[in-house]
């Protein structure tokens, strides 16, 4: 639990909370509206190629690509251009949605992130069986590169995963440019984040989930991590944050590769293609390519 024990009484207290909790949310949810989501949506997603389990991976791209969307998000909105873009390279492409609350529609990755590792689990041992891979590539979005880190610490998916890419992840947490910082003044809030949206509270730099996650190294012998960042990242922050340790390890600052992107923390996961070009390379490093300005066009 966060060290906070009493809800917020005055309206300015209250005001201040909504305010908070309305920036992370703006700052956080994919562009794509709320509908997208839809049984509709959902199912021309399928039409166009992924979550399609009768694909059988080929001798080029012999691994499932699991996408895990990010806080707010869900297995539609987050992927509209990614996943196209990896079917379209001839992978067999799946996506989740996690973390969901009750009575909270669409917009997911709100639940203890811990549960949500389990949930990833089991989605994984999904896309194996119907494959017949033994083992899948994951790329995540924010919280969903971040999350399957704990997958592959404590829940056995280092024996399942080849490759883990985050783009814009909070893998030591992230003090949302100060903001988090403020909550010491609101007693009680940090009980209402626990209880109301675990899966926020989690993220927060210096949790407990973020303390356990970290007391082990950071990477897992056997799985090739690739982190992309962006300088104009406004959520995870600092940015240099995301970046992680290990021998197997590739950090990448997008602007690095072009530095005329400016991409911030929602679009280098939904629509870039500079960042989506360097996910491809991760994917198949064997036959990568470089990444520049020029990559929004492959």
């Amino acid at each position: 639990m966060l060290p906070w024990t009493r809800a917020p009484r005055s309206p300015r207290a209250r005001r201040m909370l909504a305010a908070l909790l309305l920036a992370v949310a703006a700052v956080a949810t994919p562009t794509a509206t709320a509908a997208a989501a839809t049984p509709t949506a959902a199912t021309a997603a399928a039409s166009r190629g992924w979550n399609d389990y009768s694909c059988k991976p080929s001798a080029a791209h012999p691994r499932p690509v699991v996408l895990v969307h990010g806080t707010f998000g869900n297995s539609v909105d987050n992927w509209l251009v990614l996943a196209p873009y990896l079917v379209n390279r001839g992978y067999c492409v799946y996506s989740l949605d996690y973390g969901r609350l009750p009575g909270v529609p669409v917009f997911n990755g709100l639940g203890p992130i811990d549960k949500s590792a389990g949930q990833l689990s089991a989605f994984v041992d999904k896309v194996l069986a119907s494959t017949g891979a033994p083992k899948a590539d994951i790329v995540g979005h924010s919280q969903g590169g971040m999350m399957p880190n704990y997958y592959l610490k404590f829940l056995g998916g280092a024996a399942k995963v080849n490759a883990m890419i985050g783009l814009a992840p909070d893998n030591h947490g992230t003090t949302l440019l100060g903001l988090t910082k403020l909550l010491p003044y609101f007693p009680g809030v940090g009980d209402l984040l626990n209880a109301g949206t675990p899966g926020l509270a989690d993220q927060v730099a210096g949790s407990p989930f973020i303390t356990k996650l970290n007391s082990v190294p950071d990477t897992v012998p056997g799985v090739h991590y690739t982190v992309i960042a962006t300088r104009y990242d406004e959520v995870v922050t600092p940015y240099r944050t995301q970046f992680l340790d290990g021998p197997d390890v590739r950090n990448v600052l997008l602007q690095d590769l072009c530095p005329v992107d400016l991409s911030e923390h929602v679009a280098i996961g939904t629509i870039d293609r500079v960042a989506y070009h360097e996910v491809a390379n991760a994917l198949d490093p064997a036959h990568a390519t470089p990444t520049t300005c020029a990559s929004v066009i492959g």
